[in-house]
């Protein structure tokens, strides 16, 4: 076959792959090549990460150009830092439909799946409506504990309560879609937050600033833009799950309590919540360092620099999580050494992207920075926040693939010990002992995030090569 001929080949085979990856069709991931089956999961969950992060970079490039920023750009990153506690518990039930729904696919038992889906779902609508009413009571309170000045949380609390008592849409979203990542449908899951964020991208100006019937709302109207947004994506989620061609299929007879069910979706869920919940509660405390060291214009840089962090990351995350339905899959099948074979392939993928970030960010910050901001104060700290935290971007991505791949195979604990060391034990002290006793501002708390990064990816390589996750029973 001629140069040519093969280059054609080559061309139609990606073109033809990236058709699947983007298509509604469930596979069987554990009967084809490790390569195929990592590009059919990484390509739409990286778009599905990529667009999770579009809401909160939406929000804020238009509460951005408010007439008072520095308030409103406090108000946007002290809440997302809020929500990251609910995204924890978020994560946490969706790490276990994920591992669960998963390993039952592998076994071919579609029914169990929906089942385990099902009881998932109830647990996390009882647990959003306890979160809700609290938002709505203590949203000013909860944004003056993070460092948030009492002109700031005058400004922004409505913002919060918003949000939070919407909390139910981002449960759901994020619930929803770590089923279908399970099931091996991540194109779906892509898709709804397609869905969501048409409405929230077509929504935000307009009720910011005001157009036809609706009046100007300014960053209330963000709030209301983003919650209607995340809505319309869990209608599409569900509209899809009462399909009879879907995978995952939701009956009510479904939802009827199945207390061992239940118990073995809180048995992975609680240490998973807790796993995030230790690292966002860390960066909780490293938003709340830099607002007490660097007032409102340190807060607010490091707050942008954040936001553009998790817009680029996030893909990383989602091409992670192919290792985790992959590891779940093929355990489910009785083949771990394939489990452990995909867990690597997506490793190299995950360097790769996180070398091509490194790049951006040491290249572009200043034009980055200015996307959300036009305040030189603001932009000067957030560069200096990228520039220092792209260092630790690579070994972010080993690290987070690792992580997955334990979640995956239903083993919530060993990450959360691994977060425990990394940031409880480490980073927040390294933190707080460089803002404050080697008076270096909010530098100090920018440095402590990547050298958290290079000694939890050290752990959990460690721990991974021992080998006892293959093990895991679910």
């Amino acid at each position: 076959m001629s140069d040519k001929a093969l280059i054609s080949k080559s061309k139609t085979s990606i073109i033809g792959l990236l058709k699947q990856s983007f298509s509604n069709e469930s596979f069987d991931l554990t009967n084809m090549s490790i390569n195929r089956a990592v590009f059919l999961l990484a390509i739409p969950m990286m778009f599905e990460m990529l667009m999770e992060s579009v809401f909160a970079l939406v929000d804020l490039y238009f509460v951005g150009h408010l007439e008072q920023s520095a308030y409103a750009i406090q108000s946007v990153g002290l809440t997302e830092s809020l929500l990251s506690i609910i995204y924890a518990i978020c994560i946490g039930i969706s790490m276990a439909a994920t591992a669960i729904v998963a390993r039952r696919i592998g076994e071919k038992d579609k029914v169990k799946a929906s089942q385990n889906a099902a009881q998932a779902i109830s647990i996390s609508i009882v647990i959003t409506i306890i979160l809700s009413v609290l938002g709505f009571v203590y949203a000013k309170e909860w944004l003056l504990w993070m460092g948030a000045s009492e002109a700031s949380a005058e400004y922004g609390y409505v913002y919060t309560r918003i949000l939070l008592v919407s909390s139910i849409s981002i449960m759901l979203l994020f619930l929803i879609n770590g089923i279908f990542r399970g099931a091996g449908n991540a194109a779906v899951a892509m898709k709804s937050l397609w869905f969501g964020n048409i409405f929230n991208i077509i929504l935000c100006p307009i009720m910011v600033r005001g157009w036809w019937i609706f009046p100007e709302m300014g960053l209330e109207g963000a709030a209301y833009s983003t919650a209607i947004g995340r809505s319309m994506g869990v209608a599409y989620q569900i509209y899809y799950l009462t399909r009879k061609d879907s995978l995952i299929q939701l009956k009510w007879v479904y939802f009827k309590v199945q207390w061992q069910m239940i118990w073995n979706i809180i048995k992975i869920a609680v240490p998973g919540m807790i796993q995030y919940m230790i690292s966002t509660c860390s960066w909780v405390i490293l938003a709340r360092i830099v607002a007490q060291s660097g007032g409102e214009i340190g807060s607010s840089g490091f707050l942008t620099c954040l936001r553009l962090l998790v817009f680029f990351i996030l893909p990383a995350w989602g091409l992670s999580n192919a290792a985790s339905t992959l590891v779940g899959q093929n355990l489910g099948d009785l083949n771990p050494d394939k489990a452990y074979k995909s867990v690597i392939a997506t490793l190299k993928y995950n360097i790769i992207y996180m070398a091509i970030v490194t790049v951006i960010f040491f290249t572009m910050a200043e034009l980055l920075a200015s996307f959300f901001t036009t305040n030189e104060d603001i932009k000067a700290v957030a560069k200096q926040a990228m520039y220092i935290g792209a260092s630790g971007f690579i070994v972010y991505g080993i690290g987070m693939t690792l992580m997955n791949a334990f979640n995956g195979a239903g083993d919530t604990i060993t990450p959360t010990i691994i977060n425990i060391i990394g940031f409880w034990l480490f980073q927040i002290p390294l933190a707080y002992a460089l803002t404050y006793y080697f008076n270096m501002g909010p530098t100090g708390s920018f440095i402590a995030i990547p050298a958290a990064e290079i000694l939890i990816a050290i752990l959990a390589f460690a721990l991974f090569k021992r080998g006892k996750w293959k093990l895991k029973k679910v």
